[in-house]
């Protein structure tokens, strides 16, 4: 059983970083893809990156494309994403996610991903 704990989120001014963690219990994280989702009021749920089970190749949401990276440290159990020049559009409620049915590869698919964090707000300040 794989449980996720993310942290890290908080306000920022326009412009400014944020680092989030995903903290992951059990021990076959590391086979499992990754992928980092945000929920903004009133919209649906995007997923903004992934990542393989080994780090080796990742898929960004376009609008993140240069400002995020997504990145994972197996042997700590972690995953992270790396927010840059963040915009107030970037406000939302951020998730971590694994894909236990599909061992290895990016999933880009909501549908992919079952087990989920309980989420940490980002609020970028204009």
């Amino acid at each position: 059983q794989v449980q996720l704990v993310e942290s890290g989120g908080g306000l920022v001014q326009a412009g400014g970083s944020l680092r989030l963690s995903c903290a992951a219990s059990g021990r076959t994280f590391n086979t499992y893809p990754m992928g980092w989702f945000r929920q903004a009021p009133g919209k649906e749920s995007e997923l903004v990156a992934a990542i393989n089970w080994s780090g080796g190749s990742t898929y960004y949401e376009d609008s993140v494309q240069g400002r995020f990276t997504i990145s994972r440290d197996n042997a700590k159990n972690t995953g992270n994403l790396q927010m840059n020049s963040l915009k107030p559009e970037d406000t939302a409620v951020y998730y971590c996610a694994v894909a236990r049915l599909y061992a290895g590869a990016v999933q880009v698919t909501t549908t992919a991903y079952d087990v989920w964090g309980q989420g940490t707000q980002v609020t970028v300040s204009s």
